[in-house]
């Protein structure tokens, strides 16, 4: 509640400012209009106004995109030519003009209700009252219903010139068609880039774990049966095999480990939150898990939220030192939200490989990723996933 009347507040005034900053946006389309107009009959006096007034147009412009970019928000930083500004603010003035109308509205319906109200308790003559001069609570009574559906227009209508003024400026100095084209392209062949790349790095990291880990445990696994074959003495040899029991374990287990990492079963069969569970299970650091989905986001999206988690409770317990890890899971609207906080040593670097990998990761999803982690004040990993 709070927050909306925070930003209900932030929108009037941007409004507000709107409204003031009107009256200047149509003494420069006046004096514009005539400057270029007259100027236009003789090229060289052209060459020389044109530029300047451009440029005046292109400032104003811009200070306006800053208070809609501020007070009213959803609209994206993108360059404009002078153009481009004069015909903003050619049409902007009006939309200016229209929300001081609304504004005036709205602090003449306060001023006439605050008044009456004033009347009412203090028992003064009311100018608004013909007879007798008086306010009484049938007055008042009378006054609540008109009083409240004016209100609830007036502030209709302050979101109307708000959405307006946003309208204007992504429509007329916004990115065109071609250019938002242009931009996904950029981003899907970067995304492409980064999938390959992460894939790339997964593929060395599970080479490596196999190289070093697992066939290490085999090769050492068949030197202790070839020594107990050998062997003479019968306590050597089950000294042997149970070194080779121990070693056949530990192979076992570093398998699994890996094969987790590649595409854990759970997570197929069972969902998300069964896959959580078993990594929960799993871990040395006590995780508590609060898992608040309503359905099951698609399966792209599942993966990469199991990684993040996965390689977050990793890290905190191989690296933070941590002895607590929580794990959030929501959603809102069309988003799944993915926090992991631990209570760790903190200074965890996010241009790390393990980090590094997971951003790309999100990042091909058209996600956003943050690793926050001061020296000594644990680490907290978010990930904010797009589901649709």
């Amino acid at each position: 509640m709070r927050e909306r009347l925070r930003s209900a507040g932030r929108v009037t005034l941007g409004v507000a400012i709107g409204a003031a900053t009107a009256f200047l946006d149509l003494c420069f389309v006046i004096v514009a209009g005539l400057t270029v107009g007259a100027s236009w009959i003789w090229p060289r006096a052209r060459e020389i106004v044109v530029p300047p007034v451009l440029a005046g147009a292109r400032s104003l412009a811009g200070l306006e995109r800053r208070r809609v970019v501020r007070y009213l928000g959803g609209v994206e930083e993108h360059e404009f030519t002078g153009w481009q500004a004069m015909r903003y603010l050619a049409l902007r003035w009006v939309v200016g003009l229209l929300g001081l109308f609304v504004l005036f509205l709205l602090g003449f319906g306060l001023a006439v209700t605050g008044s009456m109200l004033l009347a009412w308790t203090t028992g003064f003559p009311w100018s608004f009252v013909e007879s007798g001069g008086r306010v009484t609570w049938e007055t008042v009574a009378l006054a609540a219903i008109p009083g409240a559906v004016l209100l609830y227009l007036d502030l209709v209508g302050i979101a109307g010139v708000a959405g307006l003024d946003r309208a204007l400026v992504r429509r007329i100095l916004g990115p065109t068609a071609n250019a938002l084209l242009q931009r996904r392209v950029s981003e899907l062949s970067e995304s492409r880039a980064l999938v390959v790349e992460a894939v790339d790095g997964e593929r060395r990291r599970i080479e490596r774990d196999l190289h070093d880990g697992v066939q290490q445990r085999l090769v050492a696994l068949g030197m202790l049966l070839g020594r107990a074959r050998r062997s003479q003495s019968p306590d050597k040899t089950a000294e042997l095999l149970v070194q080779a029991h121990e070693e056949s374990q530990q192979a076992l287990h570093e398998l699994r480990e890996v094969s987790w990492r590649v595409y854990p079963a759970a997570l197929d069969q069972q969902g998300l939150a069964a896959a959580l569970e078993n990594v929960a299970d799993r871990s040395p650091v006590p995780v508590e898990l609060d898992f608040a989905l309503a359905g099951r986001p698609p399966r792209n999206v599942e993966a990469v939220a199991y990684f993040v988690v996965c390689e977050a409770v990793t890290n905190a317990a191989k690296h933070a030192g941590a002895h607590r890890v929580d794990v959030t899971i929501s959603q809102s609207d069309k988003m799944i939200h993915v926090r992991i906080a631990d209570d760790g040593v903190g200074g965890a670097d996010a241009s790390g490989g393990g980090l590094a990998g997971l951003a790309r990761r999100v990042a091909a999803l058209d996600g956003s990723f943050a690793v926050v982690s001061p020296a000594g004040g644990g680490t907290t990993i978010t990930a904010e996933l797009p589901c649709e």
